[in-house]
């Protein structure tokens, strides 16, 4: 096993990384911007390492000042977390050329699967079905309208790199391509540092259902059941659960075989996730594989007890699974709510400042996976994802009901989070019924004004109600002596209001 690790990453996913880093009594180290001087993430490592200014572009992109931080600190390996460089095939090259392992697949792997465009030809070959689109990179607003005309509108636009619902756009006329192009080649170039995008058939009311997968150095193959991502707004996940709603017993092992199979097909190994589109005739579709963790992942744990960045670690260092398939087992139902620093109450605008007012919901059953804390200067170059939520439960129904109550004991002042919004979702009678599909948000939530509750003023009004009440309570006389124990006094007060 390694003994120490660096993790090019920050927020959650960085703390995430380091907690499994502890348990495992390995040694770490944590990159950090200029911006996150004061990060969580900072804080919990072994050893830190600036590696630029706030721009992510001059910081946590920056391939040269990561490898140069493992350098100097001896890092035996490289977690990439998600995002920034998790699926850049030249980071993974870069570890390999300097002797350091990059947790997650090998860089040809990157290269292919990494690249959505390699991919979906890789698995069209291998009999899986793809979403019809175009077979290679769209160079041209002349080629995406040839593309566009033969599948039909609407289309979708789509990074080839990276994930996250950056870089895509859905393009319904032909007057709208060359816009949507431009936007959408802009944004891959800045989250990913690259540019190259394609076009497919934008599939309508689809569920989006991804299967979580392990995958070894020695042919082992293994898949962890599905989650549910069709809460999604602009592309961007908001909501994961497992089990599906929509899934059977049938469909459920179709979809796993062929996961594992477009896993072996690829000569793939570490933990990724292959991402699938169900139409409304539950015929279902490849739509993308992830070479890297996923920020749902601890919905996998929460149903199966695997710690899968612990199973990316022993992987990285040449461990064989140790368990089969049919070790595998689903129990019970677990649902996470991405809370990110935005305001749902404005068309999710960004919403950055200090927090001034942290206050977690606890009890069985419930996770928080979270950078952030009392006093930190949420930063605005970065993902608006400060935390995740997530509850665990026996049923689906019984799930539902205690992410409603962590959610109402959520307590985060000095910033606007999505807390409000996820309430609204689960108080909805679609999501409830299982009955919705990645429309949900437009066409069910859109028209849904959010209640505004201001808490300072109900606070106030409370703390005064109760003391004109105490005021008009006639209160007996303390014997004599006794008057220098405040603590006897107020027990004694508390007494009497209660008879």
């Amino acid at each position: 096993m390694f003994k120490k690790i660096l993790v090019a990453n920050r927020g959650e996913i960085a703390v995430r990384v380091l907690r499994a880093c502890r348990e495992m009594d390995i040694q770490s180290v944590a990159v950090f911007s200029e911006a996150d001087r004061n990060a969580l993430h900072v804080r919990y490592a072994d050893q830190v390492f600036c590696v630029g200014p706030a721009p992510a572009t001059e910081s946590y992109l920056r391939i040269d000042r990561i490898i140069e931080a493992a350098k100097k600190y001896g890092a035996d390996a490289i977690h990439p977390g998600y995002g920034f460089l998790a699926e850049n095939t030249d980071f993974a090259r870069a570890c390999e050329d300097n002797a350091i392992v990059f947790i997650g697949p090998n860089s040809k792997a990157v290269e292919l699967l990494g690249d959505k465009i390699a991919s979906k030809k890789t698995m069209s070959k291998a009999g899986i079905p793809v979403i019809p689109g175009s077979e290679g990179a769209t160079k041209s607003e002349e080629d995406a309208r040839r593309i566009a005309e033969e599948i039909g509108f609407p289309v979708l636009i789509k990074a080839a790199g990276g994930g996250g619902g950056k870089g895509m756009r859905v393009v319904s006329d032909i007057q709208s391509l060359g816009a949507a192009m431009k936007q959408a080649v802009g944004e891959a170039r800045s989250a990913f540092a690259n540019p190259t995008i394609f076009i497919e058939k934008f599939l309508e009311s689809p569920r989006h259902v991804e299967f979580q997968i392990l995958a070894d150095n020695h042919g082992n193959v293994i898949h962890l059941f599905e989650r549910e991502c069709s809460v999604q707004r602009r592309h961007q996940k908001l909501i994961e659960e497992s089990p599906s709603a929509i899934m059977t017993d049938e469909l459920r092992m179709k979809m796993g075989d062929a996961a594992v199979k477009a896993v072996k097909v690829s000569n793939y190994n570490n933990a990724g996730t292959v991402e699938f589109m169900i139409d409304k005739n539950r015929n279902f579709y490849f739509l993308e594989m992830n070479t890297r963790l996923q920020v749902e992942h601890p919905v996998t744990e929460l149903i199966t007890g695997i710690d899968i960045v612990k199973e990316q670690f022993r992987i990285a260092s040449g461990d064989k699974l140790s368990f089969k398939q049919q070790d595998v087992t689903m129990t019970g139902s677990a649902i996470e709510c991405r809370i990110s620093a935005e305001d749902p109450e404005n068309g999710f605008a960004p919403s950055t400042g200090r927090i001034t007012e942290l206050i977690e919901p606890g009890g069985i059953g419930v996770r928080i996976d979270s950078g952030i804390y009392e006093g930190f200067q949420v930063p605005i170059y970065y993902d608006p994802l400060v935390a995740k939520l997530l509850v665990w439960a026996p049923t689906r129904p019984e799930a539902i009901v205690r992410m409603t109550r962590a959610l109402s004991e959520y307590v985060v002042r000095g910033i606007k989070t999505s807390v409000p919004f996820h309430l609204l979702v689960m108080d909805h009678p679609k999501f409830v019924a299982g009955e919705y599909d990645t429309t949900f948000i437009d066409k069910v939530l859109k028209k849904i004004e959010y209640k505004k509750k201001n808490y300072d003023v109900a606070a106030i009004s409370s703390v005064l109600a109760k003391i004109l009440k105490r005021s008009r309570m006639r209160i007996s006389k303390i014997p004599a002596g006794r008057e220098s124990n405040p603590w006897k006094m107020a027990g004694r007060q508390s007494m009497m209001r209660r008879g």
